[in-house]
């Protein structure tokens, strides 16, 4: 780490209560966003001479950034201060070494430092006696929540003891190891949807401070990014299949008027029984493509 940013770079402190997260929050969404010309000269002038103003103005331009990464690792039961410092330092290092002569924008580079100084402090503090030593347990830590999460968009429920067996089988752990982790990545964690209490009478949430009000680069590219990539990844599951899967599955799950399985036979010359099946191995298929996305 660059001790000069560090020292040019006066952070908002982080209250180790959900109020002074929150206070935190409210603080760093006054600090506005820059434009791509702006983080490019700012980026060249830390870059090319040194210049530790510039850098301060990249480094709290992009605490929303952390902050929002941050919140997503809330479930490791670690206090929020300490996601956020660490992410911060990962940010800082992130700013150290960003060229922007490669074309893309810092929070695009920075993102992945974050990331991993946060990950990083996880594992120093969970102990290996509770995440476990083997490569394939510490992938399950950071992994679990993810196939979770995509199972419950996938089933359009919550997650249970019936899916252990899918996601030990893609994760390729043992089944008793994804029950075990799941129960002990079952801790507290901060409550983001109370009230944030700070002002008498305010009713808001305290994910409501995590993003600008204002739409951010990292909001837009998200929402833009969110969709096509939900999109792209179907369309390459859909792509793995054999030619009858797909035309199967996109007249039967894609259609705004979906083809009834008498249609499909007919058109393929074999019973609906036989149809039934290829749609559910297609679809099975599927599942396990996507999942193995994570």
């Amino acid at each position: 780490m660059d001790k000069k940013i560090e020292k040019a770079v006066n952070l908002p402190v982080v209250g180790n209560s959900d109020s002074g997260f929150y206070k935190y929050l409210q603080e760093i969404n006054k600090i506005p966003s820059l434009t791509q010309e702006e983080e490019f000269l700012l980026a060249k002038n830390y870059l090319e001479h040194n210049d530790l103003a510039a850098a301060h103005k990249l480094v709290t331009s992009h605490l929303k950034l952390v902050s929002k990464i941050a919140v997503s690792y809330r479930n490791y039961g670690l206090p929020m201060v300490d996601l956020v410092s660490e992410g911060n330092l990962g940010l800082m290092q992130a700013v150290k070494k960003y060229d922007p002569d490669l074309g893309f924008r810092l929070s695009t580079y920075a993102m992945w430092w974050i990331k991993a100084s946060i990950q990083d402090y996880i594992l120093r503090s969970w102990s290996l006696v509770k995440i476990g030593t083997t490569a394939a347990q510490k992938k399950l830590f950071f992994s679990l929540g993810k196939i979770k999460h995509k199972l419950s968009h996938l089933y359009s429920r919550a997650t249970g003891d019936q899916d252990i067996p899918q996601i030990a089988k893609v994760l390729d752990v043992a089944e008793k190891e994804v029950s075990d982790m799941n129960k002990r990545l079952s801790g507290g964690d901060i409550s983001l949807n109370s009230p944030a209490h700070y002002n008498e009478g305010d009713s808001a949430e305290l994910i409501e401070y995590i993003a600008d009000n204002r739409p951010s680069h990292e909001l837009v590219m998200e929402k833009s990014q969110e969709g096509n990539l939900r999109h792209n990844l179907l369309m390459k599951a859909i792509a793995s299949l054999n030619d009858r899967e797909a035309f199967i599955i996109k007249e039967r799950k894609l259609k705004d008027e979906p083809a009834t399985l008498d249609d499909l036979s007919q058109h393929f010359g074999i019973s609906k029984e036989r149809v039934r099946q290829i749609e559910s191995r297609a679809f099975e298929k599927i599942q396990e493509y996507v999942i193995s996305g994570v």
